[in-house]
């Protein structure tokens, strides 16, 4: 068969995923019966798929993974991270919603020892919620920003999607780390900016800085909080500094990333079993990402062996399709798949497709990725599902919270996501001046 066997295989695949089949599975069976069709012979076909599988985590770069996953684990469950916010918060004394903004800023750094929203959104839930509640802050407007500021783990570097995106486009990780620096900063301004303006326009949000309840909160931060707070710092600089200055690739940054949160374990005087819980966690956290990966590999591959992605570049760049409508089609699949399936399972079906016809159309491909990586992003927040929504609604120790409340406070945080990712789009400079001038130029 040609490459219209690539709408064959599409049509299984979302047949596939509406009938609630696992992700992974789905993709695994569309290229299956792809490569199938395209061959006409099962044992080559079987083959090929199974070499591919092999490939597909045999690569050192895959290392980055599970040891960033590991690094955000250890600094969660030493209580760093605790600490983080702590110092983040005695630090915006003079602010309205002073903790909302700690949490942004916390959020922040967390994000770039991380590289997993989920992780943001388990840690943040359970330190900082319950202290804003305690002073008087507004429950929506508490887990709104708790929500929306973890979706600063998949953009800032360290990122899992970003890794998984230089993965299938075979581009560089380093690239897409520095890549995400400038519109991830942005993307935190903004929330810390909203925050802020809403906690100042509407005094019901959250106690006025210096009143009674703020000033409450006012002790001193200690010296192992301290301390705790600038080891995070510390591995903040350790990986994106040795990035920034070339002395690491991201697999080495990732190694010593993982060492020195093992360091901030040690000083927080982090227990076996804690670390052992860490250990378990990551390991629980890479191995469906990998089966994943294996997956959207096997998709690939039948990708390529179909000349399917030719087939709908032609109909884009010879159909009149100017790039607008294409990018308004790109959005579109992905906010709609974002509310249905994970985020990396939304990477794993499109990007192989979407990235393609946006060079094809000269569009940056840095840029591109940072754009689709905000958009994706915002998934994360969409109902029904919202990974994220459900995994702060499990975290929260307050069994009042419904998925309706943080739905509600996270919009205006999706809504800013959206901004940013036009912002991108219309200035590309913004995710591709860094990478140019600090790794190639």
């Amino acid at each position: 068969m040609g490459p219209e066997v690539i709408f064959y295989s599409l049509a299984l695949l979302i047949a596939l995923v509406l009938l609630g089949v696992h992700i992974g599975i789905a993709l695994g069976v569309a290229s299956a019966v792809g490569v199938f069709l395209v061959t006409q012979d099962l044992h080559i076909a079987l083959s090929l798929l199974g070499l591919t599988s092999y490939e597909a985590i045999r690569s050192d770069a895959l290392a980055v993974i599970p040891l960033f996953i590991f690094m955000g684990e250890v600094v969660s469950r030493s209580g760093a991270a605790r600490d983080l916010f702590v110092v983040c918060e005695r630090g915006l004394k003079r602010l309205p919603g002073r903790l909302a903004a700690a949490t942004v800023l916390g959020n922040t750094a967390f994000a770039a020892v991380s590289g997993v929203a989920i992780a943001s959104a388990a840690t943040f839930g359970r330190v900082a919620y319950p202290e804003m509640r305690r002073l008087g802050y507004d429950k929506r407007y508490a887990l709104g920003v708790i929500a929306g500021s973890a979706c600063l783990g998949m953009l800032i570097p360290p990122s899992v999607l970003l890794i998984i995106w230089a993965i299938l486009t075979e581009g560089s990780v380093g690239a897409l780390f520095i890549g995400g620096i400038g519109p991830g900063l942005l993307l935190g301004l903004a929330f810390l900016a909203f925050t802020v303006i809403a906690a100042r326009l509407n005094p019901a949000l959250a106690p006025a800085a210096g009143d009674a309840a703020s000033a409450g909160a006012d002790v001193p931060v200690t010296r192992a909080e301290l301390l705790s707070g600038l080891g995070i710092l510390a591995l903040v600089v350790i990986v994106l500094g040795g990035l920034w200055g070339g002395f690491f690739t991201p697999t080495e940054a990732a190694g010593f990333g993982a060492l020195g949160s093992i360091l901030v374990g040690a000083l927080k005087r982090m227990g076996r079993k804690a670390f052992m819980e860490a250990v378990y966690d990551a390991g629980r956290s890479t191995a469906p990402i990998m089966f994943l990966l294996i997956a959207g590999a096997m998709y690939s591959r039948f990708l390529a062996m179909s000349g399917g992605v030719n087939l709908i570049q032609e109909l884009f760049t010879s159909g009149g399709v100017t790039l607008l409508v294409a990018l308004g089609i790109m959005t579109g699949v992905w906010l709609v798949l974002g509310a249905l399936v994970d985020s990396i399972s939304v990477i794993l079906m499109t990007v192989p497709i979407f990235a393609p016809i946006a060079e094809a159309m000269g569009v940056d491909a840095i840029a591109f990725a940072i754009y689709g990586i905000l958009i994706i992003e915002a998934g994360l927040l969409t109902p029904p599902v919202g990974l994220l929504v459900f995994t702060l609604k499990s975290a929260v120790p307050d069994t009042t919270v419904s998925l309706k409340d943080i739905f509600r406070g996270a919009v205006p945080y999706w809504l800013i996501m959206l901004l940013v990712a036009l912002i991108v789009w219309f200035v590309p400079a913004l995710a591709s001046w860094l990478p140019a001038h600090m790794l190639y130029g």
